[in-house]
């Protein structure tokens, strides 16, 4: 067993060594799709990040001084449920001041001053409104109203600014995509045919093989693993890619001022190594595919 692990991974890299030139290309375009794969997770996150808040068609937010009694949270659900012509009733969300905090860990993410004056006893609880009526200025009046109210720490509302990030993150979604899709199929097809190249390279060896009782997959393995390095590899790279572009987008984003908002765009690192993780595992897919395919077409030699 020894013997045959050590035999698959020398002929894996004397397969590289041969063929030098196609595996660069194809770790390059991996490395370059899976990059364009995880920049669009990292985008889509950041514009999530911006609206979490406004989320299920969310257009106005009444937010809930935390030190409100309960009969005067009652006081303004009521008032806000007394309005079913204007607001959708069944859709009207509470969120107490734990459920609160966590959604601003999100939001002030890039933003630590900001969050740091926040904490589970000191930020307001918040009634999620969206609003039925298509009249912006009878939400408008609406959401002044509700601002007079007691306990009501103040109102905001979604304007048009949101529609306009939301109808871009679905654009940048849809873009990075697709080129990444292309990248990525692009990378297959080389890494496809780095291994039919070398097979025929080898073809005189490989009938010898089979002649001495070679099976099939003794022969396949260290092909299947040329590609399968050939995709990690081109992942690992599009990894230090990612995280130099996430730590060059922190540090921008991070010259702001406080409270600017462009701070929820910034991506955690907890989230952006998960992002890492799964690039390393579409690489050594990729890779494993296309190389098991040319390798199971192009074995008959």
């Amino acid at each position: 067993m020894i013997q045959r692990i050590s035999y698959a991974f020398r002929e894996t890299i004397a397969n590289f060594r041969r063929n030098v030139t196609l595996s660069v290309a194809a770790v390059v375009t991996s490395a370059v799709s899976l990059l364009l794969v995880g920049t669009t997770f990292l985008i889509q996150r950041a514009f999530d990040n911006l609206l979490v808040q406004w989320r299920g068609d969310v257009g106005m937010i009444v937010f809930v001084r935390p030190d409100v009694t309960e009969e005067a949270r009652l006081f303004i659900r009521q008032n806000l449920e007394s309005q079913p012509n204007v607001i959708d009733v069944d859709e009207l969300v509470y969120l107490d001041r734990t459920q609160s905090y966590e959604e601003a860990k999100r939001v002030f993410a890039g933003d630590p001053t900001t969050l740091s004056l926040l904490s589970i006893d000191t930020i307001p609880s918040q009634f999620k409104v969206v609003p039925i009526t298509t009249d912006a200025e009878l939400v408008r009046s609406l959401a002044n109203q509700y601002r007079t109210l007691p306990g009501v720490a103040g109102v905001s509302l979604a304007e048009d600014e949101f529609e306009v990030i939301s109808t871009l993150s679905s654009f940048v979604r849809t873009v990075t995509i697709g080129m990444s899709l292309v990248l990525l199929l692009v990378a297959v097809i080389l890494i496809w045919n780095t291994i039919r190249t070398a097979i025929f390279a080898r073809r005189r060896e490989i009938e010898v093989m089979k002649l001495v009782g070679a099976t099939d997959w003794f022969i396949r393995v260290p092909f299947i693993l040329e590609g399968l390095f050939q995709g990690l590899l081109g992942a690992l790279v599009s990894c230090a890619g990612l995280w130099g572009l996430n730590q060059a987008w922190t540090g921008g984003v991070a010259g702001f001022k406080p409270g600017t908002g462009v701070s929820s765009l910034i991506v955690p690192d907890s989230y952006a190594n998960g992002v890492m993780v799964a690039l390393l595992v579409i690489g050594a897919v990729a890779g494993a595919v296309g190389s098991g395919v040319a390798s199971s077409k192009f074995l008959d030699v």
